[in-house]
């Protein structure tokens, strides 16, 4: 059954055909699988991973380190959710070392992830410190690998 959750974290395009085999399973046991992981909460979703930066949107996407003070029988869970509700928000990940949480976000500019850090983020109660990276490029994601655009050629006039 790990083997079907590899593959479906690699892909989840395949089809229930394709998975059965490459798992030496029958159709109807993965989908009756795959029908069990979704109920169980085992995969809760089913993404593409896109390269925006071969599209005409404009975004930014950072990274940010926070320091908490954790709460006495709840620990760091009740100032995680509280941050992971707000639509910025991808992603929020407790973390061993110098900061306790990492949270990633994304925005349409530099100056509103700066505001969403400066107005949201470090006036919540329990936080003691932020630190935010910009991602400037994306190399690999989620095991996959992002190609390099193909340079265009110039075109020199002379006159």
């Amino acid at each position: 059954m790990a083997k079907l959750l590899q593959l479906l974290e690699q892909d989840c395009t395949l089809t229930p055909e394709q998975l059965a085999s490459m798992t030496d399973m029958t159709v109807e046991d993965v989908k009756a699988a795959v029908k069990r992981y979704e109920e169980d909460k085992v995969i809760l979703g089913y993404q593409a991973i896109v390269d925006w930066d071969r599209t005409q949107r404009e975004a930014v996407t950072a990274l940010i380190e926070v320091k908490v003070t954790p709460q006495r029988g709840e620990g760091f869970d009740r100032v995680a959710e509280r941050i992971y509700q707000y639509d910025e928000v991808e992603s929020v990940y407790l973390m061993s070392g110098g900061y306790d949480l990492i949270v990633i976000i994304s925005g349409r500019s530099l100056r509103e992830v700066a505001r969403f850090v400066g107005e949201r983020l470090s006036t919540l109660e329990d936080v003691t410190g932020t630190a935010t990276h910009f991602i400037l490029r994306k190399y690999k994601e989620k095991h996959v690998i992002f190609e390099r655009q193909e340079k265009q050629e110039r075109e020199w006039i002379f006159s």
